[in-house]
């Protein structure tokens, strides 16, 4: 019988250099932490790209941040430009803004007259006469755009003969007492002008001019008007009111106004009348119309007349 012997199992022998670096490497990282030195150089960690969603996701926000700011450029200038617009556009221009006629005529622009060098206007201070310096036919309202303008006075150089004005008052009598306070008080010359709107709306003005403010003043409110009626009813009409609801801010310093309304039951035709002194001169405005005047413009035509004379 063979004697068998347990041979221990065969041991690899382990290289003397991997021994040593395993016994130095220690040594070394330990002298390194020490002295504050890295042993090796730092070496970023390698980049991670995101995730394909996350990339995704991050230009669709970029593209949406964009659009909207175009949008919200485009509609900053849209806005500005809008607003432009508007500002150069009349009320009645602009959708929900716009609103109805109130029936005023479309007058041109009004231009006064120079006056001579150095002169002053009728209610300045230091006119004491109240003399309107410009010429008076000059100062007579223009015809509102569309109007028929009537031919001009038969007078002489433009101006209106007495016998015209006094034809617009039917009672013989009352003519023949008109003429005569006219001439008293030393009425020097009448100017005036007349036309028909598309409407049938007609209307006449007359301008008769005095010495001083003193003498048209004293005629206007003690012999032409008060605050009941006209003291000369012209053609047509016989019974008036004073239009006390005339806007206030139509009555202008320097200047007494009376303006009348024809009161019902009229006849086929309604008038309405003003008489006002400004300096040396009064008005008087007379406006008839079939079926009734309307205010608006009336009162619009003694304004305008109002601003001329003054």
């Amino acid at each position: 019988m063979t004697e068998q012997t347990q041979r221990p199992a065969p041991q690899h022998p382990v290289p003397q250099d991997a021994v040593a670096s395993e016994a130095v490497v220690p040594e070394a990282v330990a002298h390194e932490a020490v002295s504050g030195r890295s042993p090796l150089p730092a070496v970023p960690p390698p980049a991670v790209p995101p995730p394909p969603a996350a990339v995704r996701k991050d230009r669709r926000v970029l593209r949406a941040a964009l659009r909207w700011t175009a949008v919200a450029a485009v509609f900053c200038l849209v806005g500005a430009g809008t607003a432009y617009g508007i500002s150069r556009m009349e009320r009645t221009d602009l959708p929900g803004l716009a609103t109805a006629s109130d029936g005023r005529w479309d007058y041109p622009e009004l231009v006064r007259p120079p006056l001579p060098p150095g002169s002053p206007g009728p209610l300045q201070a230091g006119n004491r006469a109240g003399t309107h310096h410009a010429d008076l036919r000059a100062l007579v309202l223009p015809a509102p755009r569309g109007a028929t303008v009537e031919p001009g006075p038969r007078g002489t150089d433009g101006w209106v003969p007495l016998k015209d004005l006094l034809a617009d008052y039917a009672d013989a009598e009352k003519r023949r007492e008109l003429a005569q306070k006219l001439t008293d008080h030393g009425l020097r010359h009448i100017a005036g002008r007349d036309w028909t709107t598309p409407d049938g709306t007609r209307t006449r003005i007359r301008l008769l001019r005095f010495g001083t403010a003193a003498v048209s003043e004293t005629l206007l409110t003690g012999d032409l008007a008060n605050t009941g009626a006209p003291a000369y009813p012209v053609r047509g009409a016989e019974y008036y009111a004073l239009d006390e609801t005339f806007p206030p801010g139509a009555h202008m310093k320097g200047v007494t106004l009376f303006p009348y309304t024809e009161t019902e039951p009229y006849g086929a035709e309604q008038v309405r009348q003003a008489y006002f002194s400004a300096g040396d001169t009064i008005a008087v405005i007379t406006q008839t119309r079939e079926g009734g005047v309307n205010a608006v413009p009336f009162r619009q035509t003694v304004t305008l007349q109002t601003e001329l004379l003054s």
